[in-house]
């Protein structure tokens, strides 16, 4: 197959991608955890619980949120928030209680100079920085962090499989991604400190979307910028390029959650995160993509085909 051919079909694939879902939604029902009563918070009040302007992440928000109201524990969704730089001072401030994160990506944020790479040592490091009144739960399995992606035309023509590899690209490499990402310890500087890679960056605010693919498959930027569950990968054969000295840290899903939040409401969270696996979130995130289903219904079914509540 040529590599017109190619294009072409990544951009049927494209086109056939559907919007991000849409919010909200409540559950109801009976749980092993089950407290009457129970407020879930220290203060009597109802939890506040947020999440990123990123579809995944709401997911995982209205998984919270709905386990929580099944075990009696009034929450507040705050969803939608922006990015790190944007809700984390909220979280600090006191005004969310709990939020969905990825201990990598977190860790780098709240300390630049982390050397921690392999999953259990990061989380470790995430622990013992986190900011008074906050803590982080126990991580999921699941996982979902920035891992950078080429076409597969692009792939096999420059025998590009790794980002060490990009050392030998002779035409000029521009990357994709959210405008944050210029400033990430994983992006331009650190291509080139940690690989010796000189790159361009183009922003492109939509978390490694549609517009980002029709960036990638149109050639108008080389590599982009996508997390590892996003299904656009699979679905448009996309090359993710390994990364041997991990420039990208390991970065599992993990809560974060103010001291408001009693030792009930944690083992409920806790409880979803031992169910979530790398496999669940990437279908999750495929009924949104693909299906358009809402993240309230997703949640919905998720929690009773895992049966927790």
């Amino acid at each position: 197959m040529n590599t017109a051919t190619k294009a072409a079909r990544l951009a049927i694939a494209i086109l056939s991608i559907g919007a991000t879902a849409a919010l909200a939604g409540c559950a109801s029902g009976g749980s092993p955890l089950d407290e009457p009563g129970s407020t879930g918070s220290a203060s009597g009040e109802a939890i506040v619980i947020g999440s990123q302007d990123y579809y995944s992440n709401e997911i995982i928000a209205e998984i919270y949120a709905q386990a929580l109201e099944a075990n009696g524990i009034s929450v507040d969704r705050q969803f939608r928030i922006g990015s790190r730089e944007v809700y984390m001072p909220e979280i600090e401030s006191g005004s969310i209680d709990v939020f969905p994160e990825y201990t990598g990506n977190l860790l780098q944020y709240l300390d630049d100079t982390a050397t921690a790479t392999s999953s259990e040592d990061v989380y470790a490091a995430l622990r013992s920085v986190m900011p008074d009144g906050l803590r982080v739960l126990d991580q999921a399995p699941a996982t979902d962090q920035d891992s950078y992606n080429v076409t597969r035309a692009f792939s096999e023509a420059n025998g590009v499989t790794s980002l060490a590899d990009l050392a030998e690209v002779t035409t000029p490499i521009t990357i994709g991604g959210n405008s944050e990402l210029a400033t990430r310890p994983y992006g331009p500087d650190g291509l080139k400190s940690v690989y010796g890679v000189e790159v361009g960056f183009t922003p492109i605010e939509d978390n490694g979307g549609p517009l980002t693919l029709k960036a990638l498959v149109d050639g108008q930027v080389q590599m982009v910028d996508i997390y590892s569950a996003d299904p656009n990968i699979k679905a448009n054969d996309l090359v993710t390029l390994d990364d041997p000295e991990g420039l990208f840290l390991a970065s599992h899903v993990v809560p974060i959650v103010s001291d408001r939040v009693t030792d009930e409401a944690a083992t409920v969270i806790d409880t979803v995160s031992a169910a979530l696996t790398a496999e669940d979130l990437i279908a999750l995130n495929s009924l949104s993509v693909n299906e358009q289903q809402s993240a309230d219904q997703i949640a919905k079914d998720w929690l009773a085909e895992q049966k927790l509540f």
